[in-house]
């Protein structure tokens, strides 16, 4: 029991007092209460916020630049003993064959294909293709047609034209009128006439034909390419014109028995 007359002085809680100061040196430091009810309690912080990723765009790719065909460079071969512009361009698979492998190495060879010395360096390949190409392009081109061989009518207009253009061949003078004339005069224009009452007849070598010519003189001056028959229309008038012109210089002179 305590002393009468002296107040008691209440004690402060050990954890109160010393929550309530702590210090050293007598500076006193303020620390806040905690409840002993909340002490235990879970302070809630905030969630951390998700990180946002920032994904890099891939940059574009360029553009591809269109593929550039380069033109392949021909293939160069060097000749070796045995070889042969065939062996070569079978074993090479060269189009055209030899004579397309000829033609691109032709400044390279000379004139004759079939002789090639070891050592010559021969283009293959794109060379000997462009002149396949040129030997294909050639070969395609429809041949030539012939000129339609020249007819003439079977008359006496016929037979005076082609003489003629037999001359012009054989360089012998004469014109269409000069013969014309001529033949009226001699045979009326009838080719078989033959003169069976002049010298001629009774010496046994009777002018014939067109412009009635003796045996003898019709092969003497007959032209090459003309029938051997003095009856012949065609053969008939060279002949004689072939004759006129070695004594009379043409058929055009001759107005009369020649």
């Amino acid at each position: 029991m305590p002393a009468s007359g002296k107040h008691r002085r209440p004690k402060q809680h050990r954890i109160a007092r010393r929550l309530a100061f702590a210090g050293t040196g007598g500076a006193a430091l303020a620390l806040p209460l905690i409840s002993v009810t909340t002490a235990g309690a879970a302070v809630a912080q905030p969630a951390a916020a998700p990180a946002v990723s920032t994904l890099a765009r891939p940059a574009a790719a360029p553009a591809a630049e269109p593929a550039v065909e380069k033109a392949a460079a021909p293939l160069v071969y060097s000749v070796v003993g045995g070889d042969t512009l065939t062996k070569i361009a079978t074993e090479h698979s060269v189009d055209g064959g030899w004579q397309a492998l000829y033609d691109a190495n032709r400044g390279v060879i000379g004139k004759d294909p079939s002789v090639i010395r070891p050592g010559l360096k021969l283009t293959l390949g794109g060379a000997a293709k462009a002149a396949a190409t040129r030997a294909t392009a050639l070969a395609a081109k429809p041949a030539a047609v012939p000129a339609a061989a020249k007819t003439y009518a079977n008359n006496l207009d016929g037979w005076i034209r082609q003489s003629l253009d037999i001359m012009a061949e054989h360089g012998i003078p004469g014109t269409y009128n000069g013969i014309h004339r001529n033949v009226m005069r001699e045979s009326s224009g009838n080719p078989l006439a033959i003169n069976n009452w002049d010298s001629n007849a009774a010496a046994g070598i009777p002018s014939k034909g067109l412009l009635q010519v003796i045996d003898p003189t019709f092969r003497a001056y007959h032209v090459p390419g003309t029938a051997m028959d003095s009856y012949d229309p065609v053969a008939n008038i060279t002949a004689a014109c072939n004759y006129a012109a070695a004594r009379y210089g043409s058929i055009d002179n001759v107005n009369g028995a020649y």
